[in-house]
C-alpha cells in the first residue's frame, strides 16, 4: 500500500532530514547536499525512494534537478 510505503520512506532520518530541508521550499541537489553530509550517489538513493513513494516531486532545470516536497501527499499520509 502506498501509504505504508510513505511511512517507510519517511523512517529513515537522512529522508527526513530531506524532507525537513524541502518544507521550506523547492531545492536543487546541490543545495540538498549543502546541509545533509552525505555523498551525492546516497542523496540521490534516498530521493528516489521519497520520490517513488509520492512525497516529493523532481523536475529539470539544465543540468540540475528540482525537488519540491509533495504537501499533500505528506498530509495525506498522516490523514485517517
Amino acid at each position: 500500500e502506498l501509504r505504508v510505503a510513505r511511512f517507510r520512506a519517511l523512517g529513515d532520518p537522512t529522508r527526513l532530514s530531506v524532507i525537513q530541508q524541502l518544507a521550506a521550499g523547492t531545492r536543487c541537489v546541490c543545495e540538498l547536499r549543502d546541509h545533509i553530509d552525505i555523498s551525492g550517489p546516497l542523496l540521490s538513493h534516498h530521493l528516489a525512494v521519497l520520490r517513488d513513494a509520492g512525497l516529493v516531486t523532481a523536475s529539470r532545470r539544465g543540468r540540475w534537478v528540482d525537488y519540491t516536497l509533495d504537501g499533500e501527499a505528506l498530509d495525506a499520509t498522516f490523514a485517517g
